[in-house]
């Protein structure tokens, strides 16, 4: 059933205009669908609709005709569209875009004198029953103008709004396409899943050109998922992650491992009709280098599902509210993929501000809460997995959100298992080699670490003739190497003692080591 409060931003907009919101502004790129959208609300409230540019004027959007105007414009005069609106008839709403860039920035506001006039012109349409709606691809306002001017966010297309794009491209195609536009509507599904995430402008583009790239035949849904991880990557806020890592990439960390297995059907209707809900947020916290990273990569196999990534640090803007909007736009754009994992890395790097003494204007302070009210009340479809190096930022409410995974470093079976898996990786057979020697070498190294020597020894091997790598050029290797385990030991300590009685191991064999030294202990 739908919520009350989930609603459409046409009937956002037309809620606003019946109850006589002056200021509406909508941060898009999308001008042609807020006009579709507002043209919309603007019938069902029985308004007129007219469009306002800084080069055509006004536009009448009822009668299609432009409306001459008052005096003869000036150009970039910001004040032109304030006399149009306020001769427009009552009971309109006008649409104006680019009307933005005259607000200004944080660094460079509106001067004192627009902002009067804006707030003049608001109030008339308060008593008029007019409304003005500022369209633009990021609107700043300043503190005068946001109690007056209401952000409404243009959420992206929805299945309904898909499929009609396609009903529209195979009737333009009808004549082309033939025999295969049964095909296309069999496959409705599957391509209305491929292009979840896009703009309708992105999604038409992208259904045009898979319709170029197939000729005649039936659209191809991996065409759309390529266009659509580009139009992902252009946001610069989310990564589409495309690495082939199964779980047998990773040594060690068989309890993590199989607990990432269980929830490997946790999308499916079936698992929905069984009463499960989508799986809760994972929290691996651990040494650099431990496996994190490699866990994380391998939930795209295991749900089968596609796999972004957030780096905690891009969020970051230097304008007032920027750093909200960038998680509110990197969450909307993931929710509208449908099912997909959500991978932030490094998330103790995202709240490192937000404690008592947070020196950001309380950025990271607000940053939280949209993070925890996102987790808490909109997360169906979406699995996050949060990864850390360290604990001690992490806001308490979103560890206990979150399945606690403590990644250690290896232990010596965990490294003969890593060694098995780089060097079958490049080409060699381990069977070759001395792996239990080379494990215990490697006491408190790392899992990179120990990627990083094989890399070097077979670094030496190649400038040596191209012979192959041998264990005693193994060994002579890592002997020049400073294990993780001492390079950070304090680190690795305080860590051990903050995670206790929070965390579960993400190695059975570190619990039974654990488990041996407190009985040794009493």
């Amino acid at each position: 059933m739908k919520d009350k409060t989930d609603k459409t931003f046409s009937e956002k907009i037309g809620l606003y205009v019946r109850a006589a919101y002056p200021g509406v502004a909508v941060s898009s790129t999308e001008e042609g669908r807020v006009l579709v959208e507002v043209a919309k609300a603007a019938g069902e409230a029985n308004f007129r609709l007219f469009s306002w540019t800084e080069t055509e004027g006004v536009f009448d959007r009822t009668t299609n005709e432009y409306v001459p105007p008052t005096s003869k414009p000036e150009p970039s005069d910001p004040f032109t569209m304030l006399d149009e609106m306020d001769k427009l008839p009552d009971r309109s709403i006008l649409v104006a875009l680019d009307y933005h860039l005259h607000l200004g920035t944080a660094q460079q506001p509106a001067p004192p004198m627009l902002v009067r006039r804006l707030k003049d012109t608001l109030a008339l349409c308060k008593r008029t029953n007019k409304q003005l709606v500022i369209v633009g691809a990021n609107i700043w306002l300043s503190p005068e103008l946001e109690k007056e001017i209401t952000m409404c966010d243009l959420t992206l297309p929805g299945r309904a709004e898909l499929e009609g794009a396609i009903d529209m491209m195979v009737a333009s195609a009808a004549d082309d396409i033939g025999d295969d536009v049964d095909v296309v509507k069999g496959r409705r599904e599957e391509i209305v899943d491929s292009l979840m995430g896009l703009g309708m402008q992105a999604a038409e583009n992208a259904l045009a050109l898979a319709y170029i790239e197939t000729g005649k035949e039936s659209l191809d849904p991996e065409i759309l998922d390529r266009e659509k991880c580009q139009a992902i990557r252009s946001t610069g806020l989310l990564e589409v992650v495309d690495n082939h890592i199964e779980l047998a990439d990773i040594g060690g960390l068989d309890l993590l491992k199989a607990d990432l297995s269980l929830k490997r059907a946790l999308f499916s209707e079936e698992a929905r009709e069984y009463g499960l809900e989508t799986p809760p947020p994972v929290l691996l916290v651990g040494q650099p280098g431990t496996g994190k990273s490699l866990a994380a990569q391998a939930l795209r196999a295991i749900m089968g599902k596609i796999l972004v990534r957030i780096e905690a640090g891009s969020l970051y803007g230097s304008l007032v509210g920027e750093t909200e909007g960038n998680w509110r736009k990197a969450f909307g754009t993931a929710k509208a993929l449908g099912k997909c994992v959500v991978w932030v890395d490094e998330v103790d790097g995202l709240f490192a501000g937000s404690g008592g003494q947070s020196t950001d204007g309380g950025t990271s302070q607000r940053l939280v809460k949209c993070i925890l009210q996102d987790l808490q009340l909109n997360r169906e479809g979406l699995m996050f997995i949060f990864t850390a190096n360290d604990i001690d930022q992490l806001p308490d409410p979103l560890i206990d959100r979150c399945e606690v995974w403590s990644v250690d470093l290896p232990t010596e079976g965990e490294r003969k298992e890593i060694w098995k898996i780089h060097v079958a990786k490049r080409g060699r057979k381990p069977e070759d080699y001395d792996i239990a020697a080379l494990a215990g070498a490697t006491d408190g190294f790392s899992g990179r670490q120990i990627e990083q020597a094989w890399l070097k020894v077979m670094m030496v091997a190649f400038n040596d003739g191209q012979r192959e790598p041998t264990t005693k050029d193994a060994k002579e290797i890592v002997t020049g190497i400073t294990p993780t385990s001492v390079l950070m030991a304090d680190s690795i300590e305080r860590r051990a003692k903050r995670l206790a009685n929070r965390a579960k191991p993400a190695s059975s064999k570190v619990t039974k080591r654990k488990a041996m030294r407190n009985f040794a202990s009493n």
